[in-house]
């Protein structure tokens, strides 16, 4: 039997199906206006409401334009999350481990070293910090602030680099922010610091070729990563020409005889590492993969029609439903205990290897006292400057070493096994020289104590540093 025959008899079927297509209707009706609505929100979304100057550094001009993406940078303001490991919050990393003072004798990290508060802190970080308390150079402002790009420009690279951090200070106001890292013109990610571009092209490779999913990785790498002031001027350098594991950083830095210290106990011409995020990231399973910085730390949202980056740049571990959950299948417990466990891993191999660094120095210095000579010593020099920049490349990185697990344990291993090495040599050279061994070591067991054992005053640092803010700081700012 036909429809038609069945409508004849049944003549309520005829209102079930006109009412069907009503409903049907309308519903398309709703996702075409829904569709609409959204294709209108994003347009306007994306229209430029106040033109961006080409060096404007003031971020709440580019907020005018970009009202979700600066209301979500604004949030890295906030220093309350802390993680086991990490967060936003202020860590006095010499309080928790003053070993580290024994281990940097003679250079300004010995007097402070902090935990970073994330970007939106990084200009008043650095005025106050007790390391700006010794001369530095401007090369020291390079990722501190969109000012930087601004006065490369106006100076030049060279020129800029070549001035002295005060001289630099009253033009660096702005805090990290979006000229750093977007064009103002076409908002695309660009890379504003020099010394990246210029570390690839010593490479041969071409980074301006490089896709949208690279660059949400490459302007990260601009400023994390490590880096070394060069002998003229304190030109700006990634020892990038061998590759990014440890040794081939470490092959490269000694093949171009660089010191960037020499240890004030033990004579050591050392390697002080800064933060090579993005080398130990290359050499971990999220960059074999694909996956960029600003997936887990700068994830997309949506509000409406609008899919957007989220610039509250963080720990994944304050978002992890954000983050991780976007491609892990694991519960959020799950997945910070897998992190905690490699973390928990790698700082068990860091002490260990933190409190034979700090006893080798001391050792050296009495191996020197007891008469020891330059040929003695020489290899246990090299060691030790080999076993505390591999420490350091993992220790200096953010994050504890969760970018590359597997590769942070190894180069902490061969860390422990050099050190090993030079203390093993120490000895023979205190038998040779009739000395006491073992040694008695001074008691470093604070960072006070550290310090002073090391011929730092804390309470003359503090008290220098103080008068420096209230002499200069009101300087900086009246010349804004």
């Amino acid at each position: 039997m036909s429809i038609r025959e069945q409508s004849k008899k049944k003549p309520w079927l005829n209102w079930v199906l006109f009412l069907a297509t009503v409903v049907i209707v309308f519903i398309i009706g709703l996702f075409a206006a829904s569709i609409l609505e959204r294709r209108s929100e994003a347009q306007l979304y994306f229209q430029m409401i106040n033109p961006i100057d080409e060096w404007e550094t003031n971020n709440a001009a580019w907020g005018d334009n970009f009202p979700r993406q600066f209301q979500s940078y604004v949030k890295t303001a906030d220093t309350t999350f802390s993680s086991k490991n990490g967060g936003s919050a202020k860590i006095d990393y010499l309080e928790n481990y003053p070993e580290l003072v024994v281990m940097w004798a003679g250079y300004a990290f010995s007097r402070e070293y902090n935990q970073g508060r994330g970007h939106y802190h990084a200009v008043t970080d650095v005025q106050n910090i007790l390391r700006t308390g010794i001369p530095q150079p401007a090369t020291c402002w390079t990722c501190k602030s969109p000012d930087v790009p601004r006065m490369m420009n106006e100076l030049g690279v060279a020129g800029f680099y070549a001035q002295t951090w005060e001289e630099m200070g009253p033009n660096i106001q702005n805090h990290i922010g979006c000229l750093d890292c977007h064009d103002p013109a076409t908002m695309n990610l660009r890379i504003s610091r020099p010394a990246l571009i210029e570390a690839f092209e010593r490479q041969g490779i071409d980074i301006s070729k490089a896709t949208r999913q690279e660059m949400r990785s490459l302007v990260c790498a601009q400023c994390h990563v490590e880096y070394y002031f060069g002998k003229e001027g304190n030109y700006l350098t990634f020892p990038w020409d061998e590759g990014f594991a440890a040794e081939d950083m470490e092959t490269y830095l000694d093949n171009i005889g660089h010191v960037d210290f020499t240890h004030a106990l033990s004579k050591t011409p050392m390697l002080k590492a800064q933060h090579p995020d993005y080398e130990l990231y290359m050499t971990g399973i999220h960059a074999q993969r694909g996956v960029a910085c600003a997936d887990c730390h700068m994830p997309y949202k949506r509000e409406g029609g609008i899919k957007f980056t989220d610039h509250h740049i963080q720990s994944p571990l304050n978002n992890i439903s954000g983050s991780c959950v976007v491609c892990h299948r694991e519960n959020e417990d799950e997945l910070l205990k897998n992190v905690y466990d490699h973390q928990d891993r790698i700082s068990e191999l860091r002490r260990i290897a933190e409190k034979n660094l700090a006893t080798v120095h001391i050792e050296a210095k009495f191996a020197w006292d007891a008469g020891a000579t330059e040929t003695d010593m020489k290899e246990v020099l090299q060691l030790i400057r080999h076993a505390q920049w591999r420490w350091d490349w993992v220790a200096a990185a953010n994050g504890k070493g969760i970018h590359s697990p597997a590769e942070a344990l190894r180069v902490l291993g061969t860390s422990i096994q050099k050190v090993n090495e030079a203390r093993i040599i120490l000895a023979t050279i205190f038998i040779k020289y009739g000395h006491e061994y073992p040694i008695q070591l001074p008691d470093i067991s604070t960072k006070e104590n550290a310090q002073r054992f090391i011929g730092l005053d804390p309470e003359k640092m503090r008290r220098d540093k103080d008068e420096w803010k209230a002499r200069v700081l009101p300087q900086w700012l009246s010349a804004l």
